[in-house]
């Protein structure tokens, strides 16, 4: 089984089974419809981090689904590259909500006909990371050596010159908006989910700094060369990923009794709190200090389909931002999903119920790009 650090997630975990394999994001043990996924590693040698700092070898882990498909230049034209969004990794894709609704036979985006990537970026998953040594001593990673990263992946580990759809959720969704600016012919089209192509800044940067300030208070933290997990800052820090990740309509049907808030924090919150690493965790959440594609999205001439959720508490509608930067996209349409028992606040991206009509709509669209 692959363990996934993945925070953002613990609360939809918990509404669709509050057991500590959901919270800690356990990709389904039965068997499914679509191919099973293939796990490898990639090594990039010698890679050059934008801080000046280099590993000598950096891993990254990723898995596939389907085969590729060549045209008669001998070029893949059916691969689509899925990205995971601050803490996750590719295989919180393999849950029923998100896999069950689009890899099986005839479903959008199924697996017998394209040729899935799901990779773990920079810091997260089984890639190279803080914990797997350095610790803090490791390279401090932005989001354009996270994106730099999945281009070589692709293009030279993989060979695709061209993915048929990049689709990305939450951090993914603002490196779909990096590859689109970097590389305008990368892809077909664009899916990003759950996101502002702007710098992060007001409340959305306010927890994040929080977050990294609650770890580093914690007198265990010891500059990051801690001997025992920062328990305490790692309590505070979870705290505010729970509430960052939330939807009020859904935790309210998941935790509706004082009774059921005490047995969730010391289940599932406690369980999922066991699985997260301080250093790594860290660098993931400040890993988006300088992100700020605003400036450069009429470089995207790629179809694009931008979808948030009206009950992200990341992402908040009343600002204004999608409205004022999605004309600046030529191809682009900006999509606002209302509050539903469908959405799931900022996880609303991995409900692919709530949203996949949208998808089917951006495939036809740009089946001739």
């Amino acid at each position: 089984m692959i363990r996934i650090k993945s925070f953002l997630f613990a609360f939809a975990g918990l509404c669709a089974i509050a057991s500590a394999a959901a919270a800690l994001g356990a990709p389904p043990a039965d068997v499914h419809a679509y191919p099973a996924p293939r796990a490898a590693d990639f090594m990039i040698a010698n890679f050059h981090f934008r801080s000046g700092e280099t590993l000598p070898e950096l891993k990254i882990h990723y898995m596939t689904l389907g085969t590729p498909t060549r045209n008669a230049a001998g070029e893949i034209v059916n691969a689509v590259l899925v990205l995971h969004g601050t803490g996750g990794s590719g295989a919180q894709f393999l849950r029923p909500q998100f896999a069950d609704e689009l890899f099986g036979p005839g479903q959008l985006l199924d697996a017998t006909k394209y040729f899935i990537i799901l990779p773990d970026d920079i810091g997260h998953g089984a890639s190279s990371k803080p914990s797997d040594g350095l610790r803090a001593h490791f390279p401090r990673y932005d989001y354009a050596d996270m994106v730099e990263a999945e281009h070589i992946l692709v293009t030279e580990g993989l060979g695709v010159k061209r993915l048929r759809l990049l689709f990305g959720t939450s951090m993914g969704c603002m490196h779909a908006f990096l590859w689109g600016e970097t590389w305008p012919n990368a892809a077909r089209a664009l899916m990003p989910m759950a996101c502002l192509p702007t710098a992060i800044g007001g409340r959305n940067r306010l927890w994040r700094a929080m977050l990294i300030d609650a770890i580093k208070a914690d007198p265990a933290w010891r500059g990051g060369d801690y001997v025992a997990e920062p328990d305490a800052g790692l309590r505070a820090a979870q705290d505010l990923l729970t509430i960052a990740g939330s939807a009020p309509q859904q935790m309210q049907k998941a935790l509706p009794t004082p009774q059921a808030v005490t047995a969730y924090l010391a289940g599932p919150a406690a369980q999922a709190r066991e699985a997260l690493d301080a250093n790594d965790l860290i660098y993931q959440v400040d890993a988006s200090r300088d992100y700020n594609p605003e400036l450069g999205l009429a470089k995207i001439t790629a179809p694009v389909m931008w979808i948030n959720s009206a009950d992200d508490f990341i992402n908040p509608p009343e600002l204004g931002i999608a409205e004022r930067l999605a004309p600046r996209i030529a191809h682009g349409r900006f999509i606002l999903l209302p509050v539903s028992p469908l959405t799931h606040g900022h996880g609303t991206h991995t409900w692919a119920v709530a949203w996949k009509d949208h998808l089917a709509e951006l495939l036809a669209d740009s089946a001739a790009n």
